[in-house]
């Protein structure tokens, strides 16, 4: 099927989950399941759109810095929670170090190898699990009809996407769907991805840095594969990986059905 784009005017990615078939012939909900861009663009009429829409929580999942840098604009009855996935913007979205411009210059695969790196760790390291454990908590959470959940990073592409490959598989949605709105996230990320390309040829970057930094700001199979492989080689599948990393009870994977699923 087809994601609902939210019509939003001041922001982008922004799409309701609902729709997608889960466990025992059941569909998620719309109006419950919201994955986006950055909020902090966001127009006083996109805030009064996201308010009518139900949503009641706004998790980040962006770093610190970040976050000082452009503040969400919180839909207005929503509480807001920020869940660093890592410390600092490991997926380089919103800047790139000194230092990594360097290796960007001389490699084109340096973006690339960064996202791959990322992504293992996105999966890995306690402090991602962590912040996708306390994400989890707040999806149980999230159990009156008319409350809505929305989680995003810097471009809704990479943390914001494996926090909905874990919500997707813990659902019981199929790994092809999961797979397709994944990688769906380049058809929305069109307009910021030239903004970017723009400024990058301005400033006079070379072929290689371009490269890279088109590698980062997409999204490729080969970055959800290696997430994916990181798991099957750590816990054998995506089961005992919510079991285990996400410390999910057989329970609270009932409830999450029983709250997004009809």
């Amino acid at each position: 099927m087809e994601p609902t784009l939210l019509n939003i005017h001041h922001g982008f990615n922004f799409r309701d989950l609902g729709g997608y078939a889960g466990t025992g012939q059941k569909h998620i909900k719309e109006h419950k399941l919201i994955r986006s861009g950055k909020m902090d663009l966001l127009s006083d009429r996109d805030i009064k759109f996201l308010s009518d829409y139900g949503v009641k929580y706004d998790v980040d999942f962006r770093s610190p810095e970040e976050l000082s840098t452009a503040p969400d604009r919180v839909p207005v009855g929503a509480n807001y929670y920020h869940l660093p996935v890592f410390e600092t913007d490991e997926t380089q979205v919103s800047k790139t170090r000194k230092e990594e411009e360097v290796e960007f210059a001389a490699d084109a695969q340096g973006g690339y190898k960064n996202m791959m790196r990322t992504y293992s760790e996105m999966v890995l390291l306690p402090h991602a699990q962590k912040a996708y454990r306390q994400f989890f908590d707040l999806l149980l959470s999230n159990d009156a009809d008319d409350s809505a959940l929305l989680f995003h990073c810097a471009a809704g592409k990479d943390r914001t996407g494996m926090g909905a490959v874990y919500l997707l598989s813990a659902l019981g949605v199929e790994e092809t769907t999961i797979r397709q709105d994944y990688i769906t996230t380049n058809d929305f990320i069109q307009t910021p991805l030239q903004e970017m390309m723009v400024k990058v040829h301005a400033a006079g970057r070379n072929q290689n840095f371009t490269q890279s930094i088109r590698d980062l700001w997409t999204v490729k199979e080969d970055y959800i594969d290696t997430a994916l492989a990181a798991i099957r080689a750590n816990y054998g599948d995506m089961q005992r990986y919510l079991h285990e990393a996400m410390d999910l009870s057989d329970q609270q994977l009932r409830d999450l059905q029983k709250i997004y699923l009809a």
